[in-house]
């Protein structure tokens, strides 16, 4: 494994800049709140019942980050599909979300939506999603790339939990202040102080766990408000280390994960844990987290952990955010490969064609 601490050798594998695409995460956020907030949306999108978001990939991971931190004020569901559940109708938001605006999928679902008369909302970079709902006269929020250099949509989440939450915020369907997206804007350019490749790993999380998980098959372990950020990491570590690993979520971990530990005997020498620890956790999850590993330990199964400093759970979610970034952007460099590229999707993509 190479030394995290050497910028030349961190470049060299960096072909796209992802480094920057991380630095910029506060300025997808900024640049997304005020522009999605400006956007016109008709008054009657306002009645709505339920929400529907349509996303592959990591179009679809700033919802689930959303859906987990914050209380919007009706059933929030996130589609990986086709097509729409059979409940959605005109009384439902769909918001169809493809960083590239290309995605097969969304842009089937975008027509399921207009069968299904549903209320629609749009969120990409451009591609044919923007072109279908502009021919439509359907409202939509496009995002300049620039703050994303590397163009990898797991990097670009700041434009799309911002950009759903402008929106969202709009028909009154969350509440978020100019002054939370500030202090959230703060929040990331403090902890990218600490994660950045200028910090030595002495005092760097980031690249300590990044150390930690190499050669592992890795279990990513969080409590409920943060499972949209453990399902955003075992992505980031998926796609950008090409590391086989997972998330799990207490307290459901607890009544199927633990028999899962026994075996095969081998196990102990081939998967880690790692917990996200919050001081914002129930006592009860805490209690569940403290017996599981403990529990881990009696099985010779290793752990480790990154503990939230953050006391407020939104600000504790672009915390996490920031730190998974880093941390699988470091993974990727520890094995000697370039983040940036997805070889094996690239392979599956242009078979897939093969076939239609």
């Amino acid at each position: 494994m190479i030394n995290l601490d050497d910028l030349e050798q961190i470049k060299k594998y960096d072909s796209k800049n992802m480094a920057g695409s991380i630095y910029f995460l506060k300025d997808q956020v900024q640049s997304a709140w005020n522009e999605s907030k400006a956007i016109e949306i008709p008054q009657n999108y306002k009645k709505i019942k339920n929400i529907c978001l349509v996303g592959m990939g990591g179009s679809a991971l700033g919802a689930h980050i959303i859906r987990s931190v914050y209380d919007v004020l009706v059933p929030f569901e996130i589609v990986n599909d086709y097509y729409l559940p059979t409940f959605v109708n005109e009384d439902s938001l769909v918001i169809v979300s493809s960083y590239s605006g290309t995605t097969e999928e969304v842009l089937s679902a975008l027509r399921d939506a207009k069968s299904k008369k549903a209320k629609i909302l749009g969120i990409a970079a451009g591609g044919t999603l923007i072109e279908e709902l502009k021919k439509d006269n359907l409202p939509f929020y496009q995002f300049d790339t620039k703050y994303n250099p590397s163009q990898n949509p797991r990097l670009g989440l700041g434009f799309s939990i911002a950009g759903i939450l402008g929106m969202l915020s709009s028909l009154g369907l969350v509440e978020v202040s100019d002054e939370q997206i500030k202090r959230i804007v703060a929040k990331i350019e403090e902890v990218n102080k600490i994660f950045a490749l200028e910090t030595q790993i002495l005092h760097n999380p980031a690249k300590k766990a990044a150390q930690e998980m190499i050669g592992k098959i890795f279990t990513i372990v969080a409590g409920p408000y943060l499972a949209g950020n453990a399902h955003a990491f075992a992505n980031q570590i998926n796609e950008g280390a090409k590391v086989l690993g997972n998330y799990f979520i207490l307290p459901e971990l607890n009544h199927h994960l633990l028999e899962g530990i026994s075996n095969p005997p081998f196990l102990k020498e081939t998967v880690k844990f790692f917990n996200i620890e919050s001081d914002l956790y129930s006592e009860k999850i805490k209690l569940r987290m403290k017996l599981s590993n403990d529990l881990l330990d009696k099985n010779g199964i290793p752990h480790s952990s990154y503990r939230i400093q953050s006391q407020e759970k939104y600000l504790a979610a672009f915390e996490v955010l920031a730190f998974s970034s880093w941390t699988s952007f470091y993974m990727a460099i520890g094995y000697q490969i370039d983040p940036n590229l997805i070889p094996n999707v690239d392979y599956f993509k242009d078979q897939l064609i093969k076939h239609y």
